[in-house]
């Protein structure tokens, strides 16, 4: 009787299995990354894809297309066939891509079917030690008095690091020079050389450096205390609504079929609840979301709205 039992089972395993696969396809789903290998967005999207893999019953493959602040592989998901063959992992830049670029070759919202929001991970406002302020406050204050003195090291213009420091600018009224640089450590260098003297940076790239004292961390942009930094303030502490947090999404071309949708964000988001998705996500600093295909469309819908007055304010264009 166990036996029978046990190959009902097994059958219906199958075929459910199969259904999957003749919705999915049968050649391997591949995960566009708009940014390089090795970076935090292509870290995520190749633990995801290791988690997902086995519960979809496919191979899930990750392939970088990076360039034009993530546009590239936006770009090819967006003109991809809705089958669930193809998908993307973006970041906050898709938001601020939508008014940094007079034209896109895709519609941000119209063009994608969002699957889930993975992580979010709020950045850290640090200073070389020779910065006088020791808080957000004395910070302000310093700007105030003595505007266009202070720089603030940018990884990449555009990005949600450098949207982090324009909101700031915007909220507090102060007027601090912007220092482009090609990527964020040659950034990180300079203000731990003290040639720049303001940063915000990823929690993962200066956390080591704050311990051992070669940078002040000043306020985070998280809307409470982070418990890795107890004893660093919210910026929002001084700066009332402040709040600047990256995001981590993966979407799907416009167009899915709600099921098929339905069935590889469940997958997505059974695989960030993994024990080694959470281990990768403290690495990165980040904090696991796990949305719903609905709640991650309306932030996304409200992520585009909330950058735009940002992005106008700071007056970047695209490099």
């Amino acid at each position: 009787m166990m036996r029978r039992r046990e190959l009902v089972l097994a059958s219906a395993a199958a075929a459910l299995a199969g259904n999957a696969q003749a919705q999915l396809g049968g050649v391997p789903i591949r995960i566009l990354v708009g940014a390089p290998a090795g970076g935090s967005t292509d870290t995520l999207a190749r633990t995801l894809a290791a988690s997902m893999g086995p519960l979809l019953g496919r191979v899930v493959v990750v392939e970088n297309k990076p360039g034009a602040g993530g546009n590239i592989a936006a770009d090819a998901v967006a003109k991809a066939p809705p089958d669930g063959n193809t998908l993307l992992m973006s970041f906050t830049s898709h938001a601020i891509n939508a008014t940094l670029y007079p034209t896109l070759p895709f519609d941000p919202v119209k063009d994608f079917t969002p699957l889930t929001c993975v992580a979010t991970s709020p950045s850290i406002l640090v200073a070389h030690p020779s910065v006088p302020a020791k808080d957000v406050r004395e910070l302000i204050a310093l700007a105030k008095s003595q505007p266009g003195r202070l720089n603030f090291a940018i990884g990449a213009l555009g990005s949600s690091l450098h949207m982090a420091g324009e909101a700031f600018k915007m909220q507090s009224g102060v007027f601090i020079v912007n220092i482009p640089y090609r990527g964020t450590a040659p950034a990180v260098q300079d203000v731990l050389a003290g040639q720049v003297q303001l940063m915000f940076a990823a929690v993962g790239n200066v956390q080591a450096h704050i311990k051992a004292g070669k940078l002040r961390a000043l306020g985070v942009t998280s809307a409470k205390r982070l418990p890795e930094f107890p004893d660093v303030p919210a910026i929002a502490e001084a700066l009332p609504g402040y709040e600047s947090s990256a995001w981590f999404g993966l979407f799907g071309p416009g167009r899915m079929p709600p099921e098929l949708a339905a069935r590889i964000g469940g997958a997505a988001r059974q695989g960030i609840a993994q024990p080694e998705m959470r281990r990768r996500l403290d690495t990165e600093g980040a904090t696991a979301v796990g949305n719903s295909p609905a709640q991650f469309s309306a932030f996304v819908e409200a992520e585009i709205k909330r950058w735009s007055s940002v992005v106008k304010f700071s007056g970047a264009r695209p490099e």
